[in-house]
């Protein structure tokens, strides 16, 4: 059986690829990995944290995860476009995976700011999917 966070790590990844309105702003910039040569904006998967939450013989896992979007244009817009696009692909999404059930997946919080090299800005999504 596949790990449910690495199941729906490529599920996530796959979905937003697959997303107009991710698609137009990053074209296939999404990763988990970033390649030297990557290009600005981008999609970064980031952290996860996992707690289980099994009840009547139920295994259950709770899985926070973060998603990061970069861009190097002036100011916040772009970072805003695709923290937004990214978060309406997301939240409440109805994902299927082969190994594992996907009972609910939601936005929680997204923080944007400039990074410490002064040309980045940097939004840090949390998501949580049970």
């Amino acid at each position: 059986m596949t790990s449910p966070s690495l199941e729906l790590q490529g599920v996530i990844v796959a979905r937003l690829k697959a997303d107009g309105a991710v698609r137009a702003l990053v074209a296939d910039r999404v990763y988990d990995d970033v390649p030297k040569d990557a290009g600005f904006p981008r999609v970064t998967l980031g952290a996860t944290d996992e707690t289980s939450d099994d009840a009547e013989c139920i295994e259950g896992l709770a899985i926070s995860f973060q998603i990061d979007c970069w861009s190097q244009a002036v100011g916040y817009p772009e970072a805003r476009k695709m923290s937004d696009a990214v978060r309406r692909a997301l939240h409440e999404a109805d994902l299927t995976l082969t190994d594992n059930a996907l009972v609910t997946i939601a936005h929680r919080q997204t923080r944007i700011f400039r990074d410490p090299d002064g040309l980045t800005s940097h939004a840090a999504m949390t998501f949580d999917a049970f």
